[in-house]
């Protein structure tokens, strides 16, 4: 039975922790950067598309993806469904931001496995408890 506390603690959550963020607008991969700096994770690298995004997940240890839905190359979506399918990489945390609010969308990125979605534009603290929410069920 879980305790009084219904929220995660600021401890809880590895502030070092890796994170991997994939937008093909380089202008909002650095606000997502700005608002996780923010928020003390300053442990963050960056890719234009899934494309790029896929091999540096498959060496690079990350702890936690930022993707974008729509982009060239490989989606968002298909960036998640490779995720999933990879034994090494198939428990990552995996956060969609998108611009998309449509109900289909949001059944097909849950039902491939995304952790949580969030659509733009978004400020720090929504941004804050998307990823609190995703380590309470991660590590829960």
């Amino acid at each position: 039975m879980p305790g009084p506390f219904t929220g995660i603690s600021e401890a809880a959550l590895d502030k070092n922790m890796k994170i991997l963020i994939v937008d093909d607008f380089s202008t909002m991969r650095r606000i997502i950067k700005n608002l996780l700096r923010d928020l003390g994770f300053t442990n963050t690298q960056e890719a234009d598309d899934g494309t790029t995004a896929l091999p540096m997940l498959r060496n690079g240890d990350f702890d936690f993806l930022v993707t974008d839905w729509n982009m060239p190359g490989m989606t968002g979506i298909d960036l998640l469904k490779e995720v999933r399918s990879d034994a090494k990489l198939a428990g990552l945390p995996v956060l969609m931001v998108t611009a998309e609010a449509k109900r289909d969308q949001i059944i097909e990125a849950a039902q491939a496995g995304v952790n949580g979605y969030v659509v733009k534009p978004f400020t720090a603290q929504v941004l804050k408890e998307k990823i609190d929410k995703i380590f309470e069920r991660v590590d829960g």
